[in-house]
């Protein structure tokens, strides 16, 4: 976003001191339901299992433990849609009598399991799904090497088969693409993928085709000259998000880039990107300090379709831009601790019903605690969390909110490195996701009431 381009003032209400007056009184957290991620004893300490490493027999067959990495609400708020670092898919249906049931922390189950053929960076559940209706019950994903694929939540066989897959492949050399982001937005008749300098558009109704719609490069050329010079955003699309819809049914789509570009594109009008901007000395430039960052993982816009918030990963704070406003960086939401590649997904949700504050950000942090943000968009500046509280013993990969604004999931779980007089040893033999790192012991999905602020 040029700064040619956009208004040099800020709104009336973003004149505010950007500090809140201390934390506010937190309301109560309480524990509905949980699934641990494994049942299994966990693994020796550190030390214990690098010394039975080399006395372990070859080929003990020791699986690597699972951890949760991402979860997301279906649109009927009846199920949770849960990703594992063990290419697995997870759908957990909530029993009904959750928020009255006398029992306190009750044991999820899931309803049925997915196993993919791949590790994927993108899955997101059909915008029209219903527990009423089997046929709505499914979610896209999109795995390397091979073609998009939609599944049933609720698969009948061990082994299911995709009910539908659509081809995303260069046509130069006929490999295939790896998707890194998805969208699909109700009403569901289209979904959005975001890979390596290009989005492309998909009709739901036509899998097994020859591809997208549409293609949209996010550089003139792979082999442009042009595509180092400024023009366009270089990179994969790791993120991606839709505005709610304005008066006249249009929407605009957010896209960031593991390259900390930014772009918004309105495909409904035309293929062409609407803004590009830089979000690299976006700190600095604005409040005198470096706020770290090294790649967007997600954009979300605000309820109200103004604001624009921006994740990345090793950075201490979200951002927060008046898109359809000033139309430059409005505030950084500080105090979260979020040192890793990991994706640390947060979520939105509408302040008032009536307008008159701004909105809440809802966010995990590495250390396993949840930071709230409130009236968000009302002040200007860095802002501290309004209050937190501690949901996890590992780091929150997912913190996602009910549309009933009374409940809350979050899901934990993770890998550390090892240490540096270790790496090339037997450290991540069957352990971890990577050759020199074991999983945390912690990983757990969880189902919380938020109470009347105490």
């Amino acid at each position: 976003m040029d700064s040619s381009d956009a208004a040099a003032s800020v709104p009336d209400a973003a004149q505010h001191d950007p500090q809140h007056e201390g934390q506010q009184q937190k309301p109560e957290m309480k524990l509905l339901a949980h699934r641990p991620a494994r049942s299994e004893a966990p693994l020796p300490p550190l030390d214990t299992d690098l010394q039975s490493a080399n006395d372990a027999a070859p080929g003990r067959g020791d699986a690597p433990r699972q951890f949760y990495s991402s979860a997301q609400w279906t649109a009927d708020g009846t199920t949770i849609i849960v990703g594992g670092s063990d290419n697995s898919v997870s759908a957990f249906v909530l029993p009904a009598d959750l928020l009255q049931s006398a029992a306190e922390d009750r044991r999820l189950e899931p309803q049925a399991t997915t196993r993919l053929p791949e590790p994927t960076q993108a899955i997101v559940a059909a915008p029209f799904f219903s527990l009423a209706e089997p046929a709505s019950q499914t979610f896209l994903v999109g795995c390397r090497d091979h073609p998009l694929h939609l599944y049933h939540a609720f698969p009948q066989d061990e082994h299911p088969n995709p009910v539908g897959t659509y081809k995303l492949v260069r046509k130069e050399t006929e490999e295939y693409i790896t998707p890194a982001s998805l969208i699909w937005q109700y009403p569901g008749t289209h979904f959005l993928c975001g890979s390596a300098n290009r989005l492309d558009y998909f009709d739901v109704s036509r899998h097994g085709s020859d591809g997208p719609l549409l293609t949209v490069p996010t550089i003139p050329s792979r082999r442009h000259i042009a595509k180092g010079s400024g023009v366009g955003m270089k990179g994969t699309v790791a993120a991606l998000a839709t505005s709610p819809h304005d008066a006249n049914g249009g929407s605009i789509v957010a896209a960031g880039t593991w390259t900390r570009w930014m772009g918004l594109y309105d495909l409904q009008r035309t293929d062409k990107v609407v803004a590009n901007w830089n979000i690299s000395n976006a700190g600095d430039a604005k409040f005198g300090s470096d706020l770290g960052g090294q790649g967007i993982v997600q954009v979300a816009w605000s309820p109200c379709g103004r604001y624009l918030l921006v994740n990345e990963r090793h950075s201490s704070s979200l951002l927060v831009y008046d898109i359809r406003g000033a139309g430059q960086l409005l505030s950084a939401l500080a105090g979260r601790t979020s040192a890793t590649q990991q994706r640390l997904a947060c979520d939105v949700f509408r302040g008032d019903i009536y307008g008159n504050t701004g909105f809440e950000v809802w966010a995990g942090s590495l250390d396993g605690s949840v930071l709230v943000w409130e009236d968000v968009g009302m002040h200007y500046g860095v802002a501290q969390p309004s209050w937190d509280w501690k949901a996890h013993e590992s780091p929150v990969g997912s913190t996602v909110l009910h549309s009933c604004g009374s409940v809350a999931a979050t899901c934990s779980g993770g890998w550390e490195h090892a240490p540096d007089h270790v790496i090339g040893g037997d450290f991540g033999t069957g352990r971890g996701v990577h050759s020199d790192s074991r999983i945390l012991d912690e990983s757990s999905l969880k189902v919380w009431s938020i109470g009347a602020q105490g």
